[in-house]
């Protein structure tokens, strides 16, 4: 019998239309003004830290929405923005820093479709808004870094060409070397003189001491150099955290701009955009007493370390290796199921790695974990104060001549080893950076342009379904339902898929297949009519029109595919947001234009007897 599908394939079809109906029926609940709490390492969210959240709204005479914890997090909703905003600051000066509390805009999705996996498609900046961040860069802890990192190059230098010296030390913007003897003093002003790029060098020869002072131009350098390298490493992490088509710009002389659309968890963002940590490998000193240096006494050569889960420990101030040659980093659980952190290193990383493990096998080596936080206060100049917080993590004896893949230990639960595998793959940020101001921002479009494109999307949907009523009357309408349920499969699968996010040219890229499918239609409604005028039968032209039209039809969008997944390998940004809905709207399309409307026609046509067709 022709034109009669077999029961399986009708299901398929209802199938696969419900899923994607119910998937992207979250998108007409919208959106709360919500606010987050997270507990920093050294605090935990409780029903206690609930409480004291709603009874400080309560004072406040504010009226939340709803206040819930969600795995080991608050989620405070509000009726407002305003709300939002009061509720966060007042939050804040309740919990204190130890807990990190951020905007946030929470779907109000109900909660048996989220028992389904079902939530909202993620919209850009350019449509919905999101989260900014205004960071502020610390440049002295950028320049402190630069003049430490001279200061080893210095003492590495005079020591290979055999120059003994007293000490070699910062002050200020400038490095000290202050050498032994006269013979030191003028083997090293003729071996340093001019040596070290961006620096000048004045001699004292009564106090046999060389200073470097680092040039206008060096320090210029240097403060670029902070800013531009911060921007990358932060936009490594935005990347990390699964943001699609964030913004992360240079703003002014030491600030950063952070825009984030679609964030879920932003108390997550906040922590580890702004977070500023670092590791360093040094090696335990065994040979002097902790006890002596613990009373005052640090040896020459050595520094005191306080260990995270207690106590002190002697290190030598030599670093092995810092985090800076780090390329790659996962967690994951050792043999006792405790939460490590796997390194991969660089080739000059595992190259230092391995020469300073060959000669310390039996030893320990510490791992240090390096974090700057702000302390609220400000300079002379006004620039926030950081203070430098460091402390060993774990310390392992070596058994064996480490090299590129090793792991460390003792790094906390494993939400802070994947938070600091995250850090440490996006790389150790130049210099500390603070969030001086945190809000939600609106559609960078503006709401107005936002609507007139909804508009022309509406009006330019509504005059092709007239069209095709029109002028192909009943088949049009099969069409026309094909349409609307090309649409639904669309949002339903960009809402599925976990980085699709739907920006402007993305609306085009919808706009774009919604023809594309209605020119699907129109091949195989034409072909039908030249059946019919052909005097074949009803029955036999809709077969014979579907079957012809099919190749025309499978051709014209796998040429069109290609395209898109090449504006997706090769495009960013916007080009990849209408790549990526076009490609899904080419693949909806032909279903619906080809088994959707063939499953429609068979059910209304098929194995009747017709003498004509309303088309």
């Amino acid at each position: 019998m022709l034109n009669k599908y077999p029961l399986w394939k009708n299901l398929m079809v209802v199938l696969v239309i419900a899923v994607a109906a119910l998937y992207a029926l979250p998108n007409l609940y919208g959106e709360d003004a919500a606010v987050q709490v997270s507990a920093s390492r050294n605090a935990t969210v409780t029903t206690a830290t609930v409480d004291r959240v709603r009874d400080a709204l309560d004072q406040a005479e504010i009226e939340p929405k709803s206040v819930a914890m969600i795995d080991d997090q608050i989620l405070i909703r509000f009726s407002s923005d305003n709300d939002q905003l009061r509720g966060r600051d007042l939050i804040l000066s309740e919990l204190g820093t130890d807990y990190t509390v951020a905007l946030n805009l929470a779907p109000a999705t109900p909660d048996w479709l989220n028992g389904l996996g079902a939530t909202p498609m993620k919209l850009g900046l350019d449509l919905r808004g999101g989260v900014h961040f205004l960071m502020e860069v610390d440049m002295q802890e950028a320049i402190r870094k630069i003049q430490n990192q001279l200061v080893d190059s210095i003492r590495g230098d005079l020591r290979e060409e055999r120059i003994r010296y007293t000490q070699v030390e910062r002050d200020g913007n400038n490095v000290v070397v202050t050498l032994r003897t006269q013979d030191d003093f003028e083997r090293a002003d003729s071996f340093m003189n001019n040596r070290y790029e961006g620096y000048t060098d004045s001699t004292d020869s009564d106090s046999r001491t060389i200073t470097l002072r680092m040039t206008d131009q060096k320090l210029t350098e240097t403060e670029s150099y902070a800013i531009s390298q911060n921007v990358t490493i932060l936009r490594n992490r935005v990347n990390e955290l699964g943001v699609a088509e964030p913004l992360v710009q240079r703003q002014g002389a030491d600030r950063i701009v952070v825009q984030l659309p679609g964030v879920q968890d932003t108390a997550q963002a906040k922590e580890i955009l702004g977070a500023t940590a670092t590791l360093e490998f040094r090696l335990v000193d065994t040979e002097n007493d902790i006890r002596d240096a613990e009373a005052g006494r640090v040896p020459f050569g050595s520094e005191l370390f306080p260990r995270r889960e207690g106590g002190n420990i002697l290190l030598s101030q030599s670093v092995i290796l810092t985090g800076d040659h780090i390329v790659n980093a996962s967690s994951g659980f050792d043999e006792n199921g405790m939460a490590q952190v796997n390194i991969s290193l660089d080739g000059a990383g595992g190259d230092k790695m391995s020469l300073a493990s060959r000669d310390a096998v039996g030893k320990q080596m510490a791992t240090v974990f390096i974090e700057y936080k702000a302390t609220g206060k400000r300079d002379e100049e006004g620039k926030i104060i950081f203070e430098r917080n460091a402390e060993v993590i774990s310390a392992a004896t070596i058994t064996t001549r480490l090299g590129q893949n090793f792991r460390i230990t003792g790094v906390g639960s494993q939400q802070e080893a994947q938070n600091l595998s995250v850090l440490l793959r996006a790389g150790a940020l130049i210099a500390p950076i603070q969030i001086v101001e945190e809000r939600t921002v609106g559609p960078s479009l503006g709401q107005e342009n936002i609507d007139k494109g909804i508009q022309a999307i509406m009006w330019g949907f509504v005059l092709v379904l007239a069209f095709m009523v029109f002028y192909y009357k009943k088949f049009g309408l099969v069409a026309n339902t094909a349409l609307a349920t090309n649409l639904i499969l669309i949002i339903g699968v960009m809402s599925m898929i976990p980085g699709a996010t739907l920006t402007l040219p993305g609306m085009a890229g919808i706009v774009l297949t919604v023809g594309m499918a209605v020119d699907a239609n129109v091949l195989i409604f034409e072909r039908i009519r030249e059946e019919i005028k052909a005097k074949r039968s009803p029955q036999q032209a809709i077969h014979h029109g579907y079957d012809s039209a099919l190749s025309t039809i499978a051709d014209a969008n796998v040429t069109t595919l290609i395209a898109a997944i090449i504006l997706f390998s090769v495009g960013t940004g916007p080009v990849k947001g209408f790549a990526v809905t076009l490609a899904i709207g080419i693949i909806t399309s032909m279903f619906t234009a080809i088994i959707g409307t063939r499953a429609i026609v068979n059910s209304v046509w098929g194995g009747k007897r017709l003498s004509k067709l309303s088309i």
